[in-house]
């Protein structure tokens, strides 16, 4: 298989049929040595983009062919400059939108359960009609694959936009009825769009493998899930697209990537070098949010990808390969402690995205953001995940747990596994009772107040004030079954309605006790409220104490410790094949400077901060890298000690073990 490279361009080449000169300034001598200047060693190019077109001189389907490509060779020429210079190319082939065939074909195209052909309207601009992959377009779609793989040298394929599409259309229902299910029902619908999906990406995977059985092969859908899980196999790597200003947002990487990971394959993230996201000509990120990015990219393990768009005119943009390479040549340099590297993670993650299929779900996100700034080391989870690197288990808020799961969680808390709870996770579908023993609670039903009031104490309220701190998000009363009640709930004097309010929000506290708010069972937690929902609406600071607390009392040895501001990343990687573990530090702060998206600008240094890791054998040294500056340490009860003198963004320490 082709080795995934750390530095790579996914180069966009979506260009219109009435645009004239298509290629016309494209010099192969200028594009691989602005590429390999700006140390480049991986780029995407077209072979066929969303408006249909065709970017090599194709004999199959001559008529496809960009009517003013000046240059026939383009694609073929872009290969062979970069691969003088050591450069992959993975070919681009768009699959489910394509604007020549949506018009040439418009009996391939999804429909509503109105019969409406879906998306782009007839008079509205753009190429979103949803091809389908249960019509005769997928026969189109692999020849002209084919005649890809047998007219050039291939390092990978990128076939982007193959999602999951319900669908009414006469390929479906013949589809659905042949397999005995309702094409009337909306939900069997999206269970039979995911299957076709499933069986295209596989039957594709194959076909490939008759050609090349080398090259890398991905399929884009926006973003890695749970939904990838039946399909991995098809897939030589994943590539993450997630560009922070474009709808994706901060925390889409962390989610997506931390669950990416537990799947066993190559990762590689995929930011933009756009203000805002794709098509955006002419504009610039921030140069230190590329950065971020790309340095978050490395500290979870992922290699890096830049979105670009070439020009019409073919001409590569020498300022946005400046920008670029501003930021890979510190990826270059830092790359060594990266390759083969795995996270030390403590903490496993389950995510709401397997029920609802909502990409960077709210409680999944909160969860990550009250991680990320305790610095507490996890992953990503579905409810097949092997449990046993996990220290501690989290089901933020909507997580329901019913037979074989339930069972495997239940093991795994017996096992000795702790385990952080909320809301209506541990309960079944109709969330009418928890499934969970390990618990300790039976469920009464919905909070009859909300807001309601924690007053904290004892170690889950360790640097709270013992009075009341609102809960805005009504929560699940419960009552204990063999659960120790660690904070009671009290309640307003009423809720707020029509007939009887106070002030302009709610209720006050009548300081009367109204039932539990959160409780202990051995090692496991459970919080009656949605705080994961709840933290990452508008981040109440005393529900992350909670949390945090909730942390200390099941993990009280971490992986790692930083005394620094919240805003610092850290996190932990080992390369076994270099007997070392890499402590990664970033401190980045986006800012909403506009309202659409979050904004980086200035990087904010900070200056001697102390950091403790856990280690599991004698330290040799440690120092920062790739500079190798030694730092004094101190080694006591299984941890080491050292300051990071100053930080700028991003910095690495390695911890080299003796042999």
């Amino acid at each position: 298989m082709t080795e995934l490279r750390f530095r790579q361009v996914h180069l966009d080449f979506h260009t219109s049929g009435a645009i004239p000169g298509i290629g016309a300034e494209f010099d192969p001598q200028t594009f691989a040595d602005t590429l390999a200047t700006a140390q480049v060693n991986s780029i995407t190019c077209f072979a066929r983009g969303h408006h249909g077109y065709l970017y090599y001189d194709s004999k199959l389907f001559p008529e496809r062919v960009h009517p003013h490509l000046m240059n026939r060779d383009l694609l073929t020429e872009q290969i062979k400059a970069c691969h003088q210079r050591g450069i992959r190319v993975p070919v681009y082939i768009t699959v489910q939108w394509d604007e020549y065939t949506a018009k040439e074909h418009p009996e391939w195209l999804a429909k509503d359960a109105e019969g409406r052909i879906k998306q782009t309207r007839p008079f509205e601009a753009g190429f979103y009609n949803e091809l389908l992959l249960n019509s005769p377009y997928v026969d189109f779609l692999k020849a002209q694959t084919r005649e890809v793989l047998e007219s050039m040298p291939v390092d990978g394929l990128f076939f982007d936009i193959v999602d999951v599409r319900e669908d009414c259309s006469v390929w479906s229902i013949r589809g659905m009825q042949a397999l005995g299910m309702d094409p009337a029902d909306h939900a069997q619908r999206m269970v039979y769009a995911d299957q076709v999906c499933t069986n295209f990406k596989q039957e594709m995977t194959a076909f490939v493998r008759q050609f090349n059985q080398d090259c890398t092969i991905f399929y884009n859908a926006g973003n890695i899930g749970p939904t990838e899980r039946p399909s991995m196999d098809a897939y030589s790597h994943f590539e993450l697209e997630s560009l922070p200003s474009g709808g994706w947002g901060y925390m889409h990487f962390p989610v997506s990537m931390g669950y990416a990971r537990t799947l066993g394959k190559d990762c590689l993230g995929m930011t933009g070098k756009f203000h805002t996201s794709w098509g955006d000509f002419h504009s610039f990120k921030n140069q230190a949010a590329l950065r971020f990015e790309c340095m978050r990219m490395l500290s979870m393990n992922a290699r890096c990808s830049i979105g670009d768009q070439l020009h019409p005119n073919g001409k590569i943009c020498e300022h946005t390969y400046q920008l670029i390479g501003s930021v890979y040549s510190e990826v270059a340099a830092k790359e060594a402690w990266c390759e083969g590297a795995a996270a030390r993670v403590e903490v496993g993650v389950f995510t709401t995205e397997e029920f609802t299929g909502e990409r960077t779900p709210p409680e999944t996100a909160g969860a990550l953001k009250l991680l990320t700034e305790g610095r507490y080391q996890f992953d990503v989870l579905d409810s097949h995940t092997n449990l046993d690197a996990y220290r501690v288990l989290i089901l933020p808020d909507e997580i329901p747990v019913e037979g074989a799961f339930a069972e495997k969680l239940e093991h795994y808390v017996a096992d000795g596994g702790a385990l952080i709870a909320s809301c209506h996770s541990g309960m079944d579908k109709s969330r009418t009772r928890f499934n969970l023993p390990c618990l300790g609670i039976e469920a009464v039903g919905d909070a009859p107040f909300s807001p309601d009031f924690l007053v904290p104490g004892g170690d889950i309220g360790d640097g709270l004030p013992e009075t009341e701190h609102t809960m805005y998000r009504r929560g699940v009363e419960v009552r204990a079954a063999g659960a120790e009640v660690l904070v009671e709930t009290k309640v307003p004097y009423f809720n707020r309605t029509w007939e009887h309010f106070c002030s302009h929000r709610h209720t006050p506290s009548a300081g009367e006790v109204g039932y539990p708010g959160i409780l202990r069972h051995r090692n496991v937690i459970y919080f009656m409220h949605p705080i994961f929902g709840q933290y990452e609406d508008n981040a109440p600071q005393w529900v992350k104490r909670l949390f945090l607390n909730a942390m200390t009392m099941l993990l009280p040895d971490p992986v790692l410790i930083v005394d620094a501001p919240s805003t610092l990343i850290g996190t932990v990687n080992r390369q076994a094949q270099h007997n070392r573990d890499v402590v990664h530090l970033l401190h980045f702060i986006p800012e909403r400077r506009g309202r659409a998206f979050d904004i980086l600008e200035d990087v904010i240094p900070l200056y001697r901060i102390p950091v403790r890791v856990k280690v599991d054998r004698p330290v040799e040294a440690v120092r920062v890298v790739p500079q190798i500056d030694m730092l004094p340490f101190d080694e006591k009860d299984g941890h080491i000690y050292f300051v990071y003198p100053m930080l700028t963004g991003h910095g690495m320490v390695e911890i080299a073990y003796s042999d």
